[in-house]
């Protein structure tokens, strides 16, 4: 009788176990996919996983990213005494329409969704409504506690916590990944001081858009990144201009003048010509049918070093001609500008260059005609033109170890072209500053548009021993009464980049002087 009765026990107990853990089944079941909608039960908002991005930190341990908590918020209106009482004060603590909850919870639904995406002082609000009936579905949401600073270096993620734009997508991986938060190279003081004069400047002219890029030179490390107008600083200026796309590194520009720092840095490097050479310049350039002539008045001859400082396109294109074709462009190609810029951003894009590369193509792109490539490319180039004329690759990711790599030009070659910057801007100048305007009309179709122009001016400090480089750039600016009219970029892109040194220099641990880069002569 004995194991009879024991067998039986057993079985009772294994039956009640199986019975238990069916249960303990179904309410897991009802709270996690449900949502609750059985048993009424819901899920502890606290319960929720970890965050499953990791914060983005700027250079300084500012805050750039997180994740924070938030819930879906649903209701059965069938629990509520009053649904139009329910309606007024759901719609209060949330902020939704009180109207649409009104006709919802009198409506055949169940359950009702009555906002997605709740923080956590919201939850807090529905919570001491005290109302029955209440489902919350913990999920995040990524918050961007600088606002729309770096919006477009920074990026965005989607609903599901995938990086979609910027630095959310190219460092996806990671941000997942990484058990502590990420550090980008980013400077938010640097990045406020330049998004706020290129605004300033942007709207004093009248300029469509503008942007600007601050660099490191020696570690690559992008300080800031700027593409205004954007949706917080003039939404009334949006018309045709997307304010979340990075301009200085998904589009393309024909740059103008700027480009001439490169036809120098050659001819130095090849020893093509002399910096007291003097040029022929008056009468222009005749190639085959074409001529090419300053837009200003220039003297009837210029050594090599006027010309880059008076910006002399005949002038250029002779030196650039020295160097020929095959040379030029082995040359561009080897600084990176014939091919898309590679960094963690998933912006970029491949410059546009003639097929056929002959004589009136080598002319040309040696003024910074004929070429168009992104601002970050640009920047990239110059960089190592200045530091000493090694390789450096831009990055978006805190390292502030020398990067330098393969010398591309020799050392010497690096100091003349510093020279030669800090010549062109010798009158007035502070910070130790070197630097070089470019003008260029804008091409619509194979066709050059008069009083349309790109204005910008890249500026290297201090110019004995570089370290930053700042490129400011805009876009259809136009003349004022202070500028007598004209929009050329010495007396609009500048003057810019003066300002933003003399706001940044002593954040970067620099001397505090104010550059007053004047204006120069300019050919579009």
């Amino acid at each position: 009788m004995a194991a009879p009765m024991i067998q039986r026990r057993i079985v009772l107990s294994a039956g009640l176990l199986v019975m238990a853990f069916a249960l303990v089944g179904v309410r897991l079941v009802d709270v996690m996919v449900m949502k609750g909608r059985v048993t009424g039960a819901t899920a502890d908002i606290a319960d929720k996983p970890l965050a499953n991005r990791a914060d983005l930190l700027d250079r300084n341990g500012r805050l750039l990213a997180r994740d924070l908590p938030v819930s879906d918020l649903y209701a059965q209106p069938s629990a509520f005494e009053d649904r139009a009482q329910a309606a007024h004060d759901l719609s209060q603590a949330v902020g939704v329409s009180e109207q649409r909850l009104t006709r919802e919870f009198h409506s055949k639904h169940s359950h009702v969704l009555i906002a997605l995406r709740l923080p956590p002082d919201v939850q807090d609000r529905v919570m001491h409504l005290g109302l029955p009936g209440l489902e919350f579905d913990p999920s995040e949401k990524r918050y961007y506690p600088e606002g729309f600073a770096a919006v477009q270096v920074i990026g965005s993620t989607d609903p599901d916590g995938n990086g979609v734009a910027g630095l959310e997508l190219g460092l996806d991986h990671t941000l997942k990944t990484s058990t502590s938060g990420v550090a980008v190279s980013l400077d938010m003081r640097v990045q406020y001081a330049l998004s706020h004069e290129i605004e300033e400047a942007r709207k004093e002219f009248g300029a469509r858009a503008a942007g600007g890029i601050v660099m490191n030179v020696n570690t690559g490390e992008i300080l800031a990144m700027a593409s205004l107008p954007d949706s917080e600083s003039d939404p009334s200026a949006l018309q045709g201009v997307d304010p979340r796309r990075n301009r200085m590194a998904a589009d393309d520009y024909e740059l103008g003048s700027v480009f001439k720092i490169f036809s120098f840095a050659l001819a130095m490097e090849d020893h093509t010509t002399r910096l007291d050479e003097v040029f022929p310049i008056g009468s222009g350039l005749k190639i085959g049918r074409y001529t090419i002539h300053d837009a200003e008045h220039m003297p009837a001859t210029l050594t090599a070093r006027d010309i880059l400082a008076l910006s002399s396109n005949p002038g250029t294109a002779q030196i650039a001609l020295r160097s020929g074709a095959q040379r030029q462009r082995e040359f561009l190609s080897s600084l990176g500008l014939l091919s898309a810029v590679r960094s963690e951003l998933p912006e970029r894009q491949r410059p546009l260059y003639p097929r056929n590369w002959g004589e009136v193509e080598t002319a040309t792109i040696g003024f910074g005609h004929g070429i168009s490539v992104t601002p970050l490319a640009f920047v990239t180039a110059a960089a190592t033109i200045v530091n000493g004329g090694r390789r450096i690759e831009p990055t978006f990711l805190k390292h502030p170890e020398d990067a330098r790599g393969a010398q591309v030009i020799k050392p010497e070659t690096s100091a003349i072209m510093r020279g030669l910057l800090r010549y062109v801007v010798t009158n007035g100048t502070g910070n130790d500053v070197g630097g070089k305007t470019g003008s260029a009309e804008k091409n619509n179709g194979h066709v050059y548009v008069a009083h349309k122009l790109i204005t910008s001016f890249c500026g290297v400090f201090p110019i004995d021993d570089p370290r930053y480089l700042v490129f400011v750039m805009l876009d259809e600016p136009h003349g004022t009464k202070e500028t007598f009219g004209v929009a050329l970029a010495g007396f609009t892109a500048a003057p810019l980049a003066g300002k933003v040194i003399a706001r940044i220099a002593p954040m970067l641990g620099m001397p505090s002087r104010t550059p007053t880069i004047t204006a120069t002569k300019e050919n579009s």
